[in-house]
């Protein structure tokens, strides 16, 4: 069995510790390593390797195998490229979410989506499944065709809100609060699992190999396939689907804000200058 999953079998033996080794593999410091360090580590893991029945006690061991598990493909045992590595991906793809959703031109928002379709395929090329048939035809090519059109696709579909606000003058305010505001976060998660599902597209066709408790591989499953590129896209749509709408919730908190102290402000004046009216007509009432 390789390293990397023996590593992830004995420590993540619940949801749990699952989530808590993702959270220590994700950490963006991980870039941080050389690849000579990388492939240090990843031979003395090799070397000293042992079967994990239990938890590692030792710290530095665990921080060995993270680094493995953050930096090494398990199926090809190359080293992933930094920006495609999975400490990489929170970093990179938030910001271009954030940015995608504040443009307020189409041409605009076709540029950055284009980017961040970019960069999404191109992760899930590097870090996807391999598949047994990958020899038996050009896979590779096969990959970047249905990419590129995936992230072409994407792209204009994630832009399209903004070129019909653009053409069209919406006078219906339900209208424009549903265009402008509510339809492209869905648009952009349903974009993110279509090209997932696209790119690992081989997947389905050819199915991925399953191993026993022992890390033996005893056979291919389409289905195990199947099961994987689903849960990978469905994960995409719902983390880009829900970060697409921060942008729009954070200003309406901030614009709810401002309009309090506004009003406040207007309200203090009023009390102010009714005081001082009342003030006035006293004093001009007095004999």
């Amino acid at each position: 069995m390789d390293a990397n999953l023996r590593f992830w079998r004995a420590e993540g033996q619940s949801f749990f510790q699952r989530f808590l080794l993702w959270a220590d593999a994700l950490d963006p410091l991980l870039l941080l390593k050389s690849s000579n360090e990388i492939r240090r580590t990843r031979l003395s893991i090799l070397i000293n390797e042992k079967t994990l029945s239990e938890p590692i006690q030792n710290n530095q061991t665990k921080k060995d195998f993270l680094l493995s598990l953050s930096s090494v493909h398990p199926d090809t045992d190359k080293i992933i490229p930094v920006i495609f590595r999975p400490p990489a991906f929170m970093p990179i793809t938030l910001p271009l979410v954030i940015i995608s959703s504040v443009q307020r031109h189409a041409r605009h928002s076709f540029f950055w989506q284009f980017v961040f379709h970019t960069y999404t395929t191109a992760f899930t090329l590097v870090n996807g499944n391999g598949t047994p048939k990958a020899q038996g035809y050009s896979l590779q090519q096969k990959q970047l065709l249905l990419g590129l059109g995936a992230i072409s696709y994407s792209a204009c579909v994630g832009a399209l809100p903004l070129a019909f606000m653009n053409r069209y003058t919406l006078k219906n305010s339900l209208m424009h609060l549903v265009v402008r505001k509510l339809l492209p976060a869905p648009l952009l998660g349903l974009t993110s699992a279509f090209t997932v599902a696209m790119v690992r597209s081989p997947e389905f066709d050819n199915g991925i190999e399953v191993m026993d408790r022992n890390g033996k591989v005893i056979g291919v499953s389409k289905k195990a396939g199947e099961k994987a590129v689903m849960e990978t896209a469905l994960s995409r749509a719902v983390l880009f689907g829900t970060t697409f709408f921060l942008p729009e919730v954070l200003m309406h908190c901030v614009q709810s804000l401002s309009l309090e102290n506004a009003a406040g402000k207007h309200k203090t004046k009023e009390v102010k200058s009714k005081n001082i009216g009342s003030e006035v007509g006293k004093h001009l009432l007095e004999p």
